[in-house]
């Protein structure tokens, strides 16, 4: 029988794994982004933004990779930085990731479920917007209402969901490649490449940042590292095989839909290609019925991206309540079906708020104002974390070991502070930057509040925890140092 922790049983394997991650990364997203990626940098030269996010998220989910196969429990990032930042800051940071989390993770769902309403526009041109509204909430209700049951169950939902959002993308790529025009893909405007220009870098800034969102998801199953069998074998593997599958899959799709669609119409406002490239493309080369059929088919794959999230997610405040460093309500488990269902509802309940929001607001900047707020918490803090961990925890049983390390830390430090040094640049008006630190800091005075009422560091002893490193998780182990198994 597999192992537990905290009530969690250890049911998905490699493919269920990967399958949630790519279900994830591979939602809505690249179908709505393709006209923002075109956008931001002026021409087909956008396939640079989709390589870059692909080298970040490779550098960023070895990261992932070593810490998720070291500390494989509930909650990802919360467990990683509790473990790595409890020597000087007690559970500042810990508190911080889940104050943080518990929005940006339903947000970025959001997002999602703001695609999938649009894509449905295409099926349903008439759609007003209040009955889009409804469409989109009667959506996040029904994740829900999915998510409400027994992880064993999930994890053969996922794996339904996987395959429908492979063959819609394999339909689109294979689509555009049949009506493929080389010359239209690969003629780029005067300038396109002028690396001395600051439009170009301003450009790449903001489609490394939509790149990196597209690829967002690689890390989900690590959420769940309590649920995982064989995690330091398991969670390595699912990490690099779906950000290799998803960079294949992105880059067909972009130089596909490059060749079918004239990439001025992508940034024409209102046009079909601006709002549902992919059914833009099947409508040029197999007309309209199987359009209509293949856009059925990213409806789905966006709601089991949105499937996904929520279900990574809502497992994050889930250790932090168990361990008193978030509200105690959060640590309770259904009775039955063993799943978290405060943190579940709370994240339905901001997914719904978000999805309002996005409703009236630019995708672009809703992108850039969600990524600064996760740069800060989470990615910065884990290239850290890795770094402590190896000093301060080197006897900690590490299955899987990060490539070339520290090369992958300092690629991933450099793309995350471009993404947020521009974002104020690529978001004229909205401060996304000021916005994230006016967050951390509310953060900071509930973690003040928090940490008086329950007599903590800095108002109390600090508690220092390497139950890892004590080997008081036998399912963590794995295949040797330096290999994915």
């Amino acid at each position: 029988m597999s192992g537990t922790e905290g009530g969690f049983v250890r049911r998905i394997g490699l493919f269920q794994a990967t399958a949630i991650n790519m279900s994830q990364m591979c939602g809505i997203g690249p179908f709505v982004t393709i006209p923002l990626m075109v956008a931001a940098f002026g021409g087909p030269q956008a396939v640079i933004g989709f390589v870059a996010g692909a080298v970040l998220a490779l550098a960023d989910g070895l990261i992932w990779a070593e810490l998720g196969a070291s500390l494989p429990g509930a909650g990802g990032s919360y467990v990683y930085l509790r473990q790595a930042f409890q020597y000087r800051s007690g559970k500042l940071m810990p508190f911080l990731f889940v104050w943080t989390a518990m929005l940006f993770i339903p947000l970025i769902m959001s997002t999602g479920v703001v695609g999938l309403v649009q894509y449905l526009g295409y099926l349903w041109p008439d759609m007003t917007r209040t009955q889009g509204d409804l469409v989109g909430l009667g959506v996040i209700v029904s994740v829900i209402g999915l998510l409400w049951r027994g992880v064993e169950h999930i994890a053969r939902i996922t794996a339904v969901m996987w395959c429908v959002m492979i063959a819609s993308v394999v339909l689109v790529i294979v689509a555009a490649f049949s009506h493929f025009d080389a010359g239209q893909a690969f003629t780029y405007p005067d300038h396109a490449f002028e690396l001395t220009s600051g439009h170009f870098w301003t450009g790449f800034a903001a489609g490394l940042t939509i790149g990196i969102y597209d690829y967002l998801g690689y890390n989900t199953a690590a959420y769940m590292g309590a649920e995982i069998k064989d995690p330091g074998r398991t969670l390595p593997r699912a990490i690099v095989t779906s950000i290799a599958g998803i960079m294949g899959i992105y880059l067909l799709l972009q130089i596909g839909t490059l060749g079918v669609v004239d990439w001025h119409e992508m940034t024409e406002p209102g046009s079909v290609a601006s709002q549902s490239v992919a059914s833009a493309v099947l409508e040029e080369t197999w007309g309209k019925g199987a359009a209509d059929v293949v856009t059925v088919l990213i409806l789905i794959t966006a709601f089991a991206s949105v499937f996904a999230g929520l279900l990574g997610g809502s497992r994050v405040p889930y250790d932090a309540a168990r361990e008193r460093v978030f509200f105690r309500p959060y640590g309770t488990l259904h009775p039955r079906h063993r799943f978290p269902v405060l943190g579940l509802a709370t994240m339905g309940v901001v997914t719904a708020i978000g999805f309002l929001i996005g409703r009236h607001t630019d995708l672009a900047t809703l992108i850039q104002l969600l990524t600064t707020v996760m740069v800060i918490v989470q990615a910065l803090a884990q290239i850290i974390a890795v770094t402590v961990l190896r000093r301060r925890q080197p006897g900690l049983r590490r299955p899987y070991r990060m490539w070339l390390y520290p090369l992958p830390s300092a690629v991933a430090l450099v793309g995350w502070v471009v993404i947020y040094g521009y974002a104020d640049k690529n978001s004229p008006g909205r401060h996304p930057i000021e916005w994230s630190l006016a967050w951390v800091a509310a953060g900071c005075v509930a973690f003040v509040l928090w940490a008086r009422a329950e007599q903590v560091w800095p108002f109390g002893p600090k508690e220092i925890s390497e139950e890892y490193a004590a080997g008081a998780d036998p399912d963590a182990e794995g295949g040797a140092p330096g290999t994915l198994g």
